[in-house]
């Protein structure tokens, strides 16, 4: 069995709970998944099977939305709605819609972000959440990451001392969405928190078609694998070039190939079949993984 899932991950299991109940359902050992999503996140979770599994770092490194809430008023230990609250700050008078739009749009393009204390980088060995949960805290590795779009979806809201609205963001590999919602509270003058997020598309899938574990077992059961889409679509942002036959025998024994290219990856393609991704070295392509 080989071929990649658009799973709807439910609220409530990791990314790799989602891994561990579908390594029953299909029967097999060989999956993985495209990115990881935070228990309490919905939405499009890439899985890999078989195969395609070799698939997987491109799959993450493509950029991924999220459609989500953040309210102003007050702070958690986890960035979201599951943390216990740490800071308060009411929201007494309503907010002026365009200086919000001016400070989400200054968290566009490349920003630096500190990984929360409730994530799973590793410092010295050992994952920030198990600091956290001892009650320690660590100095962090800032990262940079890009934001490519983030835009507020709704009129700001308010409920008692809280202001919220909705938003969506196309984002890098390794945007923490909860640390973004705090930095432009931060930038507001106000504690903040993500309180709702949903993935709605990664590695080229999108969740208005995305399967439940549960649909899927039904799909199992009654022996339709039509929800098994080819390792080809885990291409991603890869720019993809088509070689000649000449071209493709020299893939296949792994040698290298002059391309007018200027791409570090590519995805090479014989027909519409993926045959390899390719690496630059210097003004020749070699491949990387090649597939059939």
């Amino acid at each position: 069995m080989n071929g990649i899932i658009n799973l709807k991950k439910e609220a409530g299991m990791t990314s790799h709970d989602a891994v561990f109940k579908l390594r029953k359902i299909l029967g097999t050992k060989k999956i993985g998944h495209g990115g990881t999503l935070d228990p309490d996140v919905v939405g499009v979770l890439p899985i890999a099977v078989g195969k395609a599994t070799r698939m997987v770092e491109f799959m993450q490194d493509e950029g991924k939305v999220y459609e989500g809430e953040i309210t102003l008023g007050y702070s958690t230990t986890t960035e979201d709605a599951s943390g216990e609250v740490v800071a308060e700050t009411p929201v007494l008078s309503h907010l002026d819609e365009k200086l919000v739009d001016k400070a989400i749009a200054s968290l566009t393009g490349p920003i630096i972000q500190i990984p929360p204390m409730y994530s799973a980088v590793k410092v010295n060995g050992r994952k920030l959440y198990e600091y956290a949960r001892a009650g320690r805290e660590v100095e962090r590795p800032e990262r940079q990451v890009t934001i490519y779009q983030f835009e507020r979806t709704s009129p700001i809201s308010y409920e008692g001392n809280l202001a919220r609205f909705t938003f969506r963001v196309k984002c890098s590999k390794g945007t923490y969405i909860r640390t973004l919602s705090v930095d432009l509270g931060e930038k507001l003058g106000y504690a903040a928190h993500m309180s709702q997020l949903t993935r709605t598309s990664a590695a080229g899938l999108q969740l208005d078609a995305a399967l439940t574990l549960e649909e899927i077992a039904e799909k199992v059961e009654a022996g339709q694998l039509d929800f098994l889409h080819p390792l080809e679509i885990g291409t991603g942002d890869l720019v993809k070039v088509f070689l000649n036959q000449e071209e493709a025998t020299e893939v296949r024994f792994g040698r290298f190939i002059e391309l007018d290219q200027t791409n570090q990856e590519l995805a090479a393609f014989e027909d519409d079949k993926l045959l390899a991704i390719l690496e630059k070295r210097g003004d020749l392509y070699k491949p990387r993984k090649v597939f059939n």
